[in-house]
C-alpha cells in the first residue's frame, strides 16, 4: 500500500531481507516503513524512532490493531549523539525514509545509523529527488548524501527504485 508517494512494500522488496532481521526505521513518523517490517521481519524486532510524540502514539494504535509484537518505540532524537537509544553494532538495516531533507544535521542521522548498524548492516536512505516536480523546497541530493556515507566508511552498494520523485539507495558497513 502506498505511504503517500512512496510504496513501502515495493522498496522493501528490493532488499533481501531475512524473517529474523532487526532493524530500524529512523523518522518513522506513524510508521510507514515500520508496519511492513515488522511483517516481512516476523522472528525479528523492528525498532521506530522518532522525535514527535503525536506520530509515535499513531503508530502505537496502528501496532495495537495490527497485533505486531515485533515493534519497539522510541521518542529520539537522531540528531544527538546515541539519540536512538539502539545499542551499538546491534542492527541488521535501518531505513531513513524522507528524513533527511528536513534535518538540521544530515551527518548526525547517517552517523547515528552507522553507530547502531552491525557490520555487513545494511542503510537504506530514500528521500526526494532535487529535480522532482514536486516536493518540499529544502532536498538533499542522492550526491551528498554518498559523500556523508563515504567519509563514515559506508560503501555505496546499489540504487534502488523509489518512485518519480525519489531516490533510494542502499549502503553497507
Amino acid at each position: 500500500m502506498k505511504q503517500g508517494f512512496l510504496n513501502p512494500e515495493d522498496i522493501l522488496e528490493q532488499l533481501d531481507l531475512k524473517t529474523n532481521m532487526l532493524a530500524a526505521e529512523f523518522g518513522c513518523g506513524s510508521g510507514g516503513f515500520t508496519i511492513y517490517l515488522a511483517k516481512r521481519l516476523s522472528e525479528g524486532l523492528v525498532w521506530a524512532v522518532d522525535i514527535l510524540e503525536a506520530p509515535l502514539s499513531a503508530l502505537k494504535s496502528r501496532q495495537l490493531l495490527e497485533d505486531l509484537k515485533n515493534i519497539k518505540i522510541v521518542r529520539g532524537d537522531l540528531e544527538r549523539p546515541k539519540g536512538s537509544t539502539i545499542p551499538s553494532s546491534s542492527l541488521d538495516l535501518v531505513v531513513i525514509p524522507n528524513v533527511l531533507f528536513q534535518a538540521e544535521d544530515k551527518p548526525a542521522i547517517i552517523k547515528e545509523a552507522d553507530r547502531v548498524l552491525k557490520n555487513r548492516g545494511l542503510l537504506v536512505v530514500i528521500d526526494w529527488l532535487p529535480e522532482a516536480s514536486y516536493g518540499p523546497e529544502e532536498r538533499v541530493s542522492s550526491k551528498k548524501v554518498k559523500e556523508i556515507a563515504e567519509k563514515l566508511e559506508l560503501n555505496f552498494k546499489k540504487e534502488i527504485k523509489a518512485g518519480e520523485y525519489h531516490y533510494g539507495l542502499v549502503f553497507e558497513k
